[in-house]
């Protein structure tokens, strides 16, 4: 009797020291986990915009919808993100109090989404090394808290080309541009959609006509109605608003958008557009800041990683439109096509590009001041 107490005693002992174990265990991951939801809950996010996201369509509205779907991903609350809208990328002293407002208010992270603020986050890269800076469409970083980010839109331009090439009956396709040669990012879109005009319809111009304004309704209407006014029936664009669809819209023709689908805003004129989805890179990025372990490369991202597309093609399109593009898009995916390969010439009758050769991710993002050979400077 007294070896069976004997044993229920050391039982029951052996069973408290577990009980024990494994409630510390408990307590421990319960601190270990509340420990981290405390360090998440205190990460924000910056984010400044050239325009404002509440325009519903455009350059900043795509953005923030990629902010947005970051967030939901990474289950970060509205407080977590903060925004500073219609900061001129122009103008250094905005810029740089746009993301210092940021960082008083405790944003370890912050993206710059327009071309200007590439100088103001560099110098204050190096002045809050603390602080993780990515710079939209730029070109320069630093290596430990500066970084670039852009995509291959090209790809996206060259397809929205080829529906713009077989809708045209007056061989003139007009194009919006923000920029002129000096900036390759504009340029190299342009060029790229140019050679998908050219690639179903050898015969078409395509009119360029330069706003100098990302972001400038107004002139980007202008330039619209005076690319109509040549005869233009197709408009594309490298802006941000949906001026020229609009412009579009209200003579009568067509036009590719760009950033988001354009559809909705002018559904009797719209074909496709060149779109982004940047939740690919901002979950990503602000992921990988999170948790520590941002490498802080630069990004390049294109269709096969889904960053950029075509929005889905409306019936405004000529017969055989989508049977063009799915042929060609599956190529660009694959990696059997490239838009900027074997000999190209621009419009001044120079060789850009040889035979049997294909242009470098430097070139593209920083060295395209050419216009393909069928692009008519207005």
């Amino acid at each position: 009797m007294k070896k069976v107490k004997r044993l229920l005693a050391v039982l029951f002992v052996f069973t408290m020291l577990l009980s024990m174990t494994a409630c510390g265990t408990k307590e421990s991951e319960k601190e270990d986990s509340t420990s981290s939801n405390s360090a998440d809950s205190d990460f924000k996010v910056g984010v400044i915009h050239i325009g404002d996201p509440a325009d519903g369509a455009g350059y900043s509205y795509t953005h923030d919808q990629g902010i947005v779907a970051m967030q939901q991903e990474l289950g970060l609350s509205d407080e977590q993100i903060i925004r500073k809208n219609n900061v001129a990328d122009s103008d250094a002293a905005a810029t740089r109090a746009a993301i210092e407002e940021c960082i008083e208010e405790g944003c370890k992270l912050i993206f710059g989404t327009s071309w200007g603020y590439m100088d103001t986050m560099e110098e204050l890269a190096n002045e809050y090394p603390d602080v993780m800076f990515s710079h939209g469409t730029g070109y320069k970083s630093n290596g430990t808290n500066f970084n670039n980010y852009f995509g291959r839109i090209y790809q996206a331009r060259y397809l929205t080309g080829i529906a713009a090439g077989l809708k045209t009956k007056t061989n003139k396709v007009g194009y919006v541009a923000a920029m002129g040669s000096e900036n390759s990012e504009v340029t190299g879109g342009l060029d790229a959609f140019a050679m998908g005009v050219e690639s179903v319809n050898p015969d078409a111009k395509v009119y360029v006509k330069v706003t100098n304004s990302w972001y400038d309704p107004t002139l980007e209407q202008q330039a619209a109605e005076a690319l109509l006014d040549l005869g233009c029936d197709v408009l594309g664009q490298h802006c941000d608003t949906t001026a020229p669809q609009l412009a579009a819209q209200n003579r009568g023709v067509w036009g590719c958008g760009y950033n988001s689908d354009m559809t909705k805003d002018a559904p009797e004129a719209h074909l496709t557009a060149a779109v982004w989805n940047w939740g690919v890179y901002y979950t990503m990025t602000t992921k990988a800041v999170m948790e520590g372990n941002w490498n802080c490369e630069n990004y390049f991202g294109g269709m096969a990683d889904g960053l950029v597309d075509i929005s889905p093609l409306s019936d405004n399109c000529a017969e055989g439109t989508q049977e063009a593009i799915d042929e060609v898009k599956a190529k660009i995916v694959d990696g059997s096509f490239q838009v900027f390969e074997g000999e190209l010439q621009d419009n001044q009758g120079n060789i850009v590009c040889k035979d049997g050769e294909v242009l470098d991710d430097a070139t593209i993002t920083g060295g395209i001041n050419w216009y393909y050979r069928n692009v008519v400077v207005q």
